[in-house]
């Protein structure tokens, strides 16, 4: 096996068994029943990785994933559920290969490096009708200037992205009422 590709799949192996978990088990099968993501392509994303030499990091679409559908899920009145096509990514900052070879897994952060996401959705009721459907370009470029947590998460940029946009499109969504 190519060293550098066991490297990634441990790597990926050890960070999704340590990931926590903030919901039952009951809690997070109803979760996932009610909010489904897909990443379309995500291998021809812009950038989703954790170093230059990679162009694309498996593990990554799979965090996020589990964010969405936990975040999603709190954020959507109960009988909704929510159909989300991941289009594409570009993640906050860049791999700046002029600073030298060492450097070619050091994201660089800074305004020119907004994160990116392109998305489509759709909100379907109990009859399976849909209440809301549409796409969507995230971009935050003050994103900086924000205060996220956890610090140390690698996604926090991005997942930051996501929250606003799931609590801002999902406020609007009450029973009985369309948007």
């Amino acid at each position: 096996m190519n060293t550098h590709l066991f490297t990634q799949v441990l790597a990926a192996t050890i960070l999704l068994g340590s990931l926590p978990v903030h919901i039952p088990s009951s809690a997070a099968a109803d979760a996932t029943a009610r909010v489904s993501v897909v990443f379309v392509e995500p291998e021809k994303f812009t950038d989703m990785r954790y170093s230059e030499a990679e162009r694309y990091s498996a593990a990554i679409p799979l965090q996020l994933q589990r964010f969405i559908v936990e975040t999603g899920a709190a954020s959507l009145p109960e009988p909704l559920r929510l159909e989300i096509r991941i289009t594409d990514i570009d993640m906050a900052g860049d791999f700046e290969l002029f600073r030298g070879p060492v450097r070619d897994q050091v994201r660089v952060i800074k305004g020119i490096y907004p994160p990116r996401i392109a998305l489509e959705f759709r909100v379907i009721d109990a009859a399976e009708q849909s209440v809301a459907v549409g796409k969507r370009n995230l971009t935050d470029i003050d994103y900086q200037r924000r205060v996220v947590y956890p610090p140390d998460d690698y996604l926090r940029y991005e997942k930051d992205l996501l929250r606003d946009w799931l609590r801002a499109e999902l406020a609007s969504l009450k029973i009985g009422k369309t948007p």
